[in-house]
C-alpha cells in the first residue's frame, strides 16, 4: 500500500507559496508570541477571537481551506519555511522524512527568531518510560525526598519560592537520572545547558567533551535504580551512554522545573473542572498549551515528497504546535513532542513526563494549590505561562489562609527580618553562580575545579537561606522550626 510520501520527488511540483498577505499575517502570528502584552486589550474585552492565538487559528483554517490541507511555503522575517497545516500531517511527514534519513539537525525557533540548540536525541533501544512497580516506587521515594525540602522552604503563607523550586527540581532531576551522588552537582546541570545551547556551533564539541568528563565518574559505577543504572545494565557501556544520559537530564530538568510548576498553576486556577481531573492530566495540559519546544525547524538534506509536493534539499520544515492550535476531537497528543524534537519518538521524553507527573502528584498529595499570580479562569488560559510569571501556594488542611490579594503582604517583625536576610543570601548565591558561569573557567580541569568551588559556596548560601526562612516561619507562628 502506498502513501502520499511514496511518490518520486522528481514527479511532483514544489509546495505552493502563500500569497503576500498570508505571509504577512503568518509572520505577525510568529512575532506576536514574543509580545505577551499584545493580547491584553482583547482579553480585557473578552474578545478571545482577536488574541494572537485566536487570529492564528483563523489564519491556519484559511490556509487549510485554500489548499485542501496541503503543506504551504511561507516567507517570514525568520526565514522561508514549508509548513504542514495539521498536526497529523506534520508528524507524519517528519516521521517519514526521519525514517528516510532526509532530515538534518533540528533547532528550536525562539519568539525573537533566533535558532536555539536542542538537546541531541540519543536514546539506546528500550522503553525507558516502562517502569516496574519496584522502579516506580523508587522514583516516588526519590521525588518525595526532594519535595519535602522544597515544600519546607515555602514562604510563611505557603507560597513556593520560584528560585527554590527550580534549584530543588534540578537536584531532584540529577538524583533521578544519575543517583544521589549527583544531586548536589549543580555544575553538571549548567554544563548540560551550555552544551545544549551550543548545538550546531563550533563550541559544541568542546562543551560536549567537558560534559563527558563530568559525567564519567557517575557512569563508571552508576547507582542502581537511577536511570543511568538502568541504561548501563541494558547497554553494557555502549559509547552513546553519556550523551543519552545528558539528553535525559536535560528533558527531566525541564519537565520538573518548568512544566510541573505550570501544572500546579493550572490545577490551582480550577482547570481541573474540565478534562483536567488529576495531576497527570494537569502536566499533560501544561505540555499541550505551553510546550517547551513550541516551534521546531527541520532542515531537509535529501529530496522528499509530501502530499504530492516535492520538498528539496535546503528547504526547512517548520512544525509549530502553538500555531496549529488545540487538538481536535479524536486527536491524541504524544507529550514527547513538547520536550524533544525527534520525529521518531522519544522514550526519554516520555520518562521525563512521568517524572513531572510524579512531582505534581507528590506536591498535591497533602496540600491544596492556590494560584497567586497570574490570575486567569479555566476557560481563558493565558497565551504564555513562563515560570517567572507563576506564583503558587501549597496549603495543607491546617495551614494559613492565603489569597492572591494578600500575596506579598508583610510578615511579623522577626519573620520579615528573616526573609530579608534569606533574600540577601539568595542574591549572594546568584552572584557566585554567575561568576561560575563565566566562560573564562572553560577549557581546563583547573578552571572546572575553581568553578566547582564557587558553585559549592553558592549551594551553601542557598541552603543557609532556606534555614533562615524556616526560622522566620517559626517566629511567625506558622509551623515548627523542624
Amino acid at each position: 500500500m502506498t502513501t502520499p510520501y511514496d511518490v518520486p520527488a522528481t514527479a511532483a511540483p514544489r509546495p505552493e507559496t502563500a500569497r503576500p498577505l498570508e505571509n504577512v499575517l503568518f509572520s505577525a502570528a510568529l512575532v506576536a508570541r514574543g509580545l505577551p502584552w499584545a493580547d491584553l486589550p482583547a482579553r480585557t474585552l473578552g474578545l478571545d477571537a482577536l488574541t494572537s492565538a485566536g487570529l492564528a487559528r483563523r489564519l491556519m483554517t484559511h490556509l487549510q481551506g485554500r489548499r485542501d490541507g496541503r503543506s504551504v511555503r511561507l516567507r517570514t522575517p525568520f526565514g522561508t519555511f514549508v509548513v504542514p497545516l495539521t498536526r497529523a500531517d506534520a508528524e507524519g511527514l517528519l516521521a517519514r522524512a526521519a525514517g528516510a534519513g532526509a532530515l538534518g539537525t533540528a533547532s528550536g525557533l525562539a519568539t525573537d527568531g533566533r535558532r536555539c540548540g536542542l538537546s541531541p536525541h540519543v536514546v539506546p533501544a528500550g522503553a525507558w518510560d516502562a517502569l516496574t512497580q519496584e522502579e516506580l516506587a523508587g522514583l516516588t521515594a526519590r521525588v518525595g525526598g526532594h519535595l519535602d525540602a522544597v515544600l519546607g522552604a515555602r514562604r510563611e503563607d505557603g507560597a513556593l519560592d520560584e528560585d527554590g523550586w527550580r534549584t530543588g527540581m534540578l537536584r531532584l532531576s540529577r538524583h533521578v537520572v544519575l543517583g544521589a551522588g549527583a544531586a548536589a552537582d549543580t555544575l553538571l546541570s549548567e554544563m548540560v545547558r551550555a552544551a545544549t545551547g551550543a548545538v550546531g556551533s563550533r563550541a559544541y564539541e568542546e562543551r560536549a567533551a567537558a560534559l563527558r568528563r563530568r559525567l564519567a565518574p557517575y557512569l563508571a559505577d552508576p547507582e542502581p535504580g537511577s536511570l543511568a543504572g538502568r541504561l548501563a545494565a541494558r547497554s553494557q557501556g555502549a559509547p552513546e551512554t553519556d550523551l543519552a544520559v545528558a539528553h535525559a537530564l536535560s528533558l527531566v530538568s525541564t519537565a520538573t522545573s518548568v512544566s510541573a510548576l505550570q501544572a500546579l498553576a493550572l490545577l490551582a486556577a480550577g482547570a481541573a473542572t474540565g478534562d483536567v481531573t488529576s495531576p497527570e492530566s494537569a502536566v499533560d495540559l501544561a505540555l499541550e498549551h505551553y510546550p517547551p519546544l513550541p516551534a521546531t525547524v527541520y532542515p531537509v538534506r535529501a529530496p522528499l515528497d509530501a502530499d504530492g509536493a516535492a520538498i528539496a534539499p535546503g528547504d526547512e520544515i517548520l512544525y509549530d504546535r502553538a500555531l496549529l492550535g488545540p487538538l481536535t476531537s479524536g486527536e491524541s497528543a504524544d507529550p514527547a513532542w513538547a520536550l524533544c524534537g525527534s520525529p521518531s519518538g522519544c522514550a526519554t521524553a516520555r520518562f521525563a513526563v512521568l517524572v513531572g507527573r510524579e512531582v505534581v502528584r507528590g506536591a498535591t498529595a497533602e496540600a491544596r494549590p492556590v494560584l497567586l499570580a497570574p490570575r486567569f479562569a479555566p476557560d481563558g488560559l493565558p497565551g504564555s505561562l513562563g515560570p517567572g510569571s507563576v506564583a503558587v501556594a501549597l496549603v495543607g488542611a491546617d495551614g494559613p489562609t492565603v489569597t492572591a490579594e494578600a500575596y506579598g503582604d508583610g510578615l511579623p517583625a522577626y519573620g520579615a527580618r528573616g526573609r530579608v536576610g534569606a533574600d540577601r543570601l539568595d542574591r549572594h548565591a546568584e552572584r557566585l553562580s554567575a561568576c561560575a558561569a563565566d566562560t573564562g573557567w572553560n577549557g581546563s580541569e583547573t578552571g572546572e575545579r575553581f568553578r566547582t568551588a564557587l558553585l559549592a559556596h553558592a549551594d551553601r548560601c542557598a541552603n543557609a537561606a532556606a534555614d533562615v526562612r524556616r526560622a522566620a516561619r517559626w517566629f511567625s507562628g506558622w509551623t515548627s522550626p523542624g
